[in-house]
């Protein structure tokens, strides 16, 4: 497994401009989440985002798209909140829109009942309490018989962060220089960033090419004025982008080409170090 070599910045870190060209918010984990124009940010992510998980009442295990053989296409299932959430308020109702195309608030009184209806298994939907407060929860992950993965034709367990429903950290980039370069790579895939469910896309200039993002690990990220992320490390990626997703198709090789390109990554993953609000058109520059 190799790590393609033209993932290197042609100039320095330093000197890197770029720009915001999308932001994404998941208020339900594993569903599809919102496109925005703007959105406030803070130590615990993008405002609203993931604050929401389904919960297996038998196992008590977060469910998602993670394990498709337990639980089908989550990617059939969108929220979205009712209002724009504001930070420092409590947070508003999210809308979820079933595969049949029903609609029920977060707050509707059966909810947990037209869920487990909808999914064939007896579920609650959870709010996260807030780092710190409550032991992680606990999800599935089912691994794909292909070389390069840590597993292979399994299903493995792993702790989410203590009182969140994050995998591992609060905020996902990925830049337009690294879509484009997995395109390259396998011309008959559908590379496209809903694929990835990142936070925040960063549309890199045409000198920056390959996967330019590995080398942001270690520096800090300053997004217009105010918004300051720490890039932490890689995204290593899973059988979620392989995935059926509105028109996009199941295919195997979105997957297989990051392992065999990237060691199996695909953007990465940062801590908000500075709050604010981030837009799209916000410039960039790792420092």
């Amino acid at each position: 497994m190799q790590t393609d070599p033209s993932h290197s910045l042609s100039r320095s870190v330093q000197e890197v401009r770029a720009s915001v060209v999308g932001l994404w918010r998941y208020p339900v984990k594993s569903m599809l989440g919102e496109e925005l124009n703007a959105s406030g940010i803070t130590e615990h992510g993008l405002v609203g985002d993931r604050r929401f998980a389904v919960v297996d009442k038998a196992t008590g295990r977060v469910a998602g798209a993670k394990n498709p053989r337990k639980w089908g296409n989550f990617f059939d299932f969108r929220a979205a909140y009712v209002e724009p959430p504001k930070m420092g308020s409590k947070l508003p109702a999210v809308r979820l829109t079933l595969p049949d195309g029903t609609a029920v608030t977060s707050d509707h009184p059966h909810l947990a009942q037209i869920l487990s209806e909808a999914l064939g298994r007896e579920v609650v939907l959870a709010q996260a309490q807030g780092e710190g407060e409550f032991p992680g929860a606990t999800a599935e992950e089912y691994w794909p018989d292909m070389a390069g993965l840590d597993h292979r034709d399994t299903v493995t367990e792993w702790e989410m962060p203590a009182g969140t429903f994050f995998d591992i950290a609060v905020v996902h980039l990925v830049t337009t220089a690294t879509i484009d370069r997995l395109r390259a790579l396998y011309p008959d895939g559908r590379f496209e960033v809903r694929r990835f469910r990142p936070n925040i896309v960063v549309a890199t200039g045409p000198d920056e090419q390959g996967f330019v993002e590995n080398d942001w690990v270690g520096h800090v990220l300053a997004i217009g004025d105010e918004v300051r992320l720490q890039v932490t490390g890689p995204c290593s990626r899973c059988v979620m982008i392989t995935l059926p997703q509105g028109d996009l198709p199941q295919d195997a090789g979105i997957l297989r080409t990051a392992a065999q390109h990237n060691q199996v990554n695909v953007g990465v993953y940062a801590d908000v170090v500075a709050s604010g609000t981030i837009r799209r058109g916000d410039a960039v520059m790792l420092a």
